[in-house]
């Protein structure tokens, strides 16, 4: 297989002379499309009034776009209340996950919230207690931020092997969007933090009553109290009224429905910080508060779910991100890790948020072991799956951000392995 760089002028006239040619698996391999709406055919859609602007007053996807949802793993958990469905990372495009396509981690369902009837308290280690409406939240300055929030069990079915079939469910607990609310530092000012406040737990108004112990460091730095999400109000099984957002840790840090918030001197050790999320090391001994998100990567334009259907020119892609803050730059590789070459960053690159990349290349039908490898702005490189064993072992669920394999066929059919 030959891989090189490839001008963009070059990349694209290779391509619209592989599309005049009818290159074998484009046009061809498209089923159900009636040549009488082919050019030079004038389509049977120009042909009649499509519907009008009230028809759907709220806008849905086109019918042929109803492949592009949220998916879950019956196996995965118990029961639907207490489980999780995976965004299609595979058919995103930018670094903005459509509401409603971010993907779903509940405890214990999703709460039905009269947000008239809602309240957020903080209470706790400060001077003046509060409890404030929704309306009350919204008449403070708000922030418009983009952060990814990933759930730390994203891949975790994999460490002792590769057992996920797709990159949705390999990777697709991890959604970018635009959050909107109040900074919680200013909530918090609002209230007087006494000095021996050094935690604050963060508890939601679901049936599990789900919370989190968060450093007060944390608190008062980049905590958003959000109402919002990508220009509307949180959808429900987002958090809606209210939720937390803490941008670049685990994302049961940004505890939904969110209703109160506790200053205290200490951590409260709470079920979902001891028991669950939590980091079993070799030694039988546990990580716990491993807050931060590492830096992570993954292919997503060649994939299980997207197999290569011809030879020649193609755009790789995919999305890197990091807890840390902003990626640097990531490196691609066609050979499983013996030679990497430097990809280009697409688009925005934000603080601990989704960032695009890609690779002109061209395959020539051979096998190949396809891989990505991240590095945030602190310097920290995403380790091979070797390395992040050898520390960690094999007995966590939490925390697996080691670079990923994809395997191509010669057939362009693309399977998920596993290389040290």
């Amino acid at each position: 297989m030959k891989q090189k760089k490839t001008s963009r002028r070059q990349f694209m006239k290779n391509a619209a002379l592989m599309a005049g040619a009818g290159t074998i698996g484009i046009e061809r391999s498209v089923a159900n499309i009636e040549d009488a709406n082919l050019p030079p055919s004038v389509p049977e859609w120009m042909k009649k009034m499509g519907r009008g602007v009230v028809t759907v007053p709220y806008g849905t996807p086109s019918p042929y776009e109803d492949k592009v949802i949220r998916r879950t793993v019956p196996w995965l958990t118990a029961s639907p209340i207490s489980s999780i469905s995976f965004s299609p990372l595979h058919e995103l495009k930018g670094i903005i996950t459509p509401s409603a396509l971010h993907f779903e981690r509940y405890h214990a369902g999703v709460p039905e919230i009269n947000p008239d009837e809602h309240r957020l308290m903080i209470h706790g280690l400060c001077e003046n207690p509060l409890i404030f409406t929704m309306a009350d939240l919204m008449r403070f300055p708000s922030v418009s931020e983009i952060r990814f929030i990933e759930c730390p069990a994203n891949g975790g079915m994999e460490w002792r092997g590769a057992q996920m079939e797709a990159l949705q469910f390999t990777h697709g607990m991890v959604s970018c969007s635009e959050w909107t609310g109040v900074k919680l530092s200013v909530l918090l000012d609002e209230v007087g933090i006494k000095p021996e406040a050094k935690w604050l737990l963060a508890e939601g108004a679901d049936g599990a009553a789900m919370g989190r112990s968060i450093p007060i460091e944390k608190a008062l730095d980049d905590s958003i109290v959000a109402y919002a999400q990508n220009g509307e109000m949180i959808r429900p099984e987002q958090g809606y009224p209210v939720r937390l957002v803490n941008p670049g840790w685990e994302g049961n840090t940004s505890v939904k429905w969110l209703r109160r918030l506790e200053l205290g001197d200490q951590p409260w050790h709470l079920r979902e910080e001891t028991s669950k999320y939590t980091d079993l090391m070799p030694d039988g001994s546990a990580r716990r508060f491993t807050f931060v998100q590492e830096a992570n990567s993954v292919i997503t334009s060649v994939c299980p779910e997207k197999p290569l259907k011809h030879k020649g020119h193609h755009e790789l892609e995919g999305i890197a991100w990091s807890g840390r803050g902003k990626i640097s730059h990531v490196d691609v590789t066609f050979d499983g890790g013996v030679n990497w070459q430097q990809a280009k960053l697409k688009g925005l690159v934000l603080d601990k948020a989704l960032t695009r990349f890609s690779f002109d290349w061209d395959w020539d039908g051979s096998p190949a072991l396809l891989q990505a490898r991240a590095v945030d702005e602190t310097g920290y490189v995403q380790p091979t799956l070797g390395q992040l064993r050898e520390v960690r072992g094999v007995n966590s669920i939490y925390h697996k951000n080691a670079i990923h394999t994809w395997q191509l066929f010669e057939s362009g059919e693309v399977r998920n392995v596993q290389i040290d």
